[in-house]
């Protein structure tokens, strides 16, 4: 009898979470409802009996981790969170999609509230959730020891048929098989439905043969997506594997109990509609007068989900306390770490460069990151198989891999989007965070990615190399041109390129203090000469985003410039003064800095009253307007690269010394 009405309890909070979604996408009049319906089982079953997660305390460090990869379905997330006793009211509810609630048509990023990640562009998210295993993987094999499992959580994922279309998701599930990240488990909805019709319009491959052939356990489990007793069974056995990733294939039906609607396109992306909802109401013995019901007995059975939670955090507590009493080092620097402390004075830390000879800023990087990174173990690192260009990996990092999960150096195969999204997985697993390399062409794979990054506010930093038409001889398909501005367009990144290996020291040390979004530094194949740090301004400037690298008073010329071309606008400055026209070269190694400064500071940078400015830089000139004004001009790209020694490429461009000094001659008069 018991486990008949814990039967018909079950199908209660299940129906309940079905009819919350419904009525809230009906109220917005906008919203996914078809999936939250088919997946309330398997969401149920999820959140109630197999994930270790508190309410009461969403941050606990050792919880389970969600992901909503089927963005579209967040309805399903809301309703849970809900009913589990999260910080969502049923007036949240209501306020589905709607102006400044906590309740957006797609969860967005908010771990006080719960939110793990950002999702809704397709394949985001799983990618993410292969960051967040392997993190986890990290800090298990860090500070785990014998009888003290501190971190052992896992990483659930609901994707649906778009995620898996995506090329994304297969990179990172590639990836995920290759190390056997057997913490990551992946129930995949198998609705067979999407926007424009059934899936068999486009997508009919063997997904269940595809992820075997990946390296991951497959799990197949047809019918409607109602048995409970499969679905528990299944995700049991996914929490037991020891090897490799699992991935459920779980037949669902869209829409499931909607009279007109189940199983058609007409159930993903639009209301039900009033006597649509209604009419399912009746067929499951509800109301259909009733809006936004919660039974008393669906209520208060899915609240114990939080007492559950308060007990397994303070049981994992009483085990932290023995463990810090054994390993008291090794607990403080946990705790130091999850609450953001560095622990020691980076800038002490950096090397400095002298003037006797050319270095690549991609090198000063590495010797930056051999200075620092000792220090630093829970910043991981990697390339999408450009290590030895990119100089991403530092000196004593080993490689994260299935048999060495402490290793620090990530290989990301030929894989950026992947890339992009895994760095952002990690790097919102605190108390980890990672950077990842390749050659800034190729930010173009994996901007999703990065702009997701930059919407929530995730501290990744993206590490581009061969930043210009400086990297020479590979030529047009390799030598960014637009990339610069594009990345600068990007609301909340800050897009970094030094103009010598000084400027990268102090880059880095910018990029390891700020943790409040992502970071782009674009890093030079070609050597740039080091500026002399007693003849010109210091290289700590970088931090204000922009400074008079050569000040003079009243000046006649303004000449601008980041990365490898500073160097030429302070070669063109000495021409000039050698002809009586005096020129204020200014640095601009990161315009969104520059733009953080009082009106004060950055009058000082670039004097209002100072009209004929010169801006030079390796890229096409989008973005230079606000900072030349009406007499300005720019020297730089108007078209696609060469291949050729980039000496050559610099000279048939015209970027050059002795264009800037014309430039601003004849802007002098």
């Amino acid at each position: 009898m018991a486990d008949v009405l814990m039967s018909e309890l079950e199908k209660l909070c299940i129906d309940t979470i079905r009819f919350l979604s419904a009525d809230g996408v009906q109220k917005a009049n906008s919203g996914h409802p078809g999936m939250p319906i088919g997946m309330a089982p398997t969401g149920y079953l999820l959140w109630t009996k197999l994930m270790r997660h508190n309410p009461a305390d969403p941050q606990w460090i050792n919880r389970d981790r969600f992901i909503l990869s089927a963005g579209h379905g967040s309805m399903l997330l809301y309703s849970l969170m809900h009913l589990c006793g999260y910080d969502i009211s049923l007036d949240d509810i209501k306020d589905f999609r709607q102006l400044g609630s906590k309740t957006p048509g797609h969860p967005e990023y908010n771990p006080e509230l719960g939110v793990e990640a950002t999702t809704g562009p397709l394949g985001q998210g799983i990618s993410n959730a292969v960051g967040m295993a392997i993190a986890q993987k990290y800090l298990g094999s860090y500070f785990n020891r014998e009888g003290f499992d501190i971190i052992d959580n896992s990483i659930y994922v609901i994707a649906g048929d778009g995620d898996l279309q995506e090329g994304v998701s297969g990179e990172a599930s590639s990836l995920a098989g290759h190390l056997g990240l057997n913490n990551l488990v992946v129930i995949y909805d198998d609705n067979r439905i999407s926007i424009d019709g059934d899936t068999d319009l486009a997508f009919t491959e063997d997904v269940a043969g595809r992820y075997k052939a990946y390296g991951w356990r497959v799990i197949v489990i047809d019918g409607d997506g109602n048995d409970v007793a499969a679905i528990e069974k299944a995700l049991k056995q996914a929490k037991r594997e020891k090897t490799r990733p699992t991935i459920i294939k779980l037949r669902t039906h869209i829409g499931f109990g909607s009279p007109n609607k189940q199983g058609t396109a007409d159930a993903h992306g639009a209301p039900l509609g009033v006597d649509e909802i209604k009419q399912m109401k009746r067929n499951f013995g509800w109301d259909p007068e009733k809006t936004f019901f919660i039974p008393d007995e669906a209520k208060e059975h899915m609240l114990q989900v939080r007492e559950a939670g308060i007990k397994a955090q303070k049981s994992w507590q009483r085990k932290f306390n023995k463990y810090a009493k054994q390993y008291p080092e090794l607990a403080e620097q946990l705790m130091s770490a999850v609450e953001g402390k560095v622990g020691f004075d980076i800038e002490e830390m950096l090397p400095k460069f002298g003037t006797e000879k050319t270095i690549a800023t991609r090198k000063a990087s590495a010797a930056t990151l051999n200075a620092v990174m000792e220090k630093m173990p829970f910043i991981m690192g990697g390339s999408a198989d450009l290590t030895p260009s990119n100089n991403t990996k530092f000196e004593g990092a080993s490689d994260f891999q299935k048999d060495n999960p402490g290793g620090r150096y990530l290989r990301f195969g030929v894989r950026e989007h992947a890339m992009g999204a895994i760095l952002n997985g990690i790097s919102i697993s605190k108390p980890c965070r990672a950077y990842g390399g390749t050659f800034f062409v190729f930010s173009d794979y994996m901007r999703p990615s990065i702009r997701v990054a930059a919407m929530s506010g995730y501290p990744s930093v993206f590490l581009f190399t061969h930043d210009s038409i400086g990297l020479g001889e590979d030529g047009p398909t390799h030598q960014p041109v637009e990339h610069l501005p594009s990345l600068r367009a990007m609301p909340n990144l800050k897009v970094i390129r030094p103009a010598d290996a000084n400027e990268t020291a102090y880059a880095w040390k910018h990029t390891l203090e700020y943790t409040d979004g992502p970071v782009a530094l674009l890093l030079t194949r070609q050597g740039v000469p080091v500026i002399d740090q007693e003849k010109y301004a210091s290289a700590s400037n970088l931090e204000k985003g922009a400074y008079a690298l050569k000040p003079c008073e009243n000046p006649d010329v303004l000449i601008m410039s980041s990365g490898s071309e500073v160097s030429v606008a302070l070669e063109a400055a000495e021409a000039l003064e050698s002809r009586g026209v005096k020129a204020q070269v200014v640095s601009m190694p990161c315009w969104e800095l520059f733009e953080e400064q009082s009106q004060g500071y950055k009058d000082s940078v670039l004097p209002p009253g100072v009209k004929a400015r010169v801006a030079v830089e390796a890229a096409i000139g989008q973005g230079w307007e606000k900072y030349l004004g009406e007499k300005g001009v720019f020297i730089g790209m108007k078209n696609f690269g060469k291949s050729a020694p980039y000496k050559n490429l610099y000279e048939d461009f015209g970027i050059t010394a002795e264009n800037v000094a014309l430039a601003a001659r004849k802007l002098v008069g």
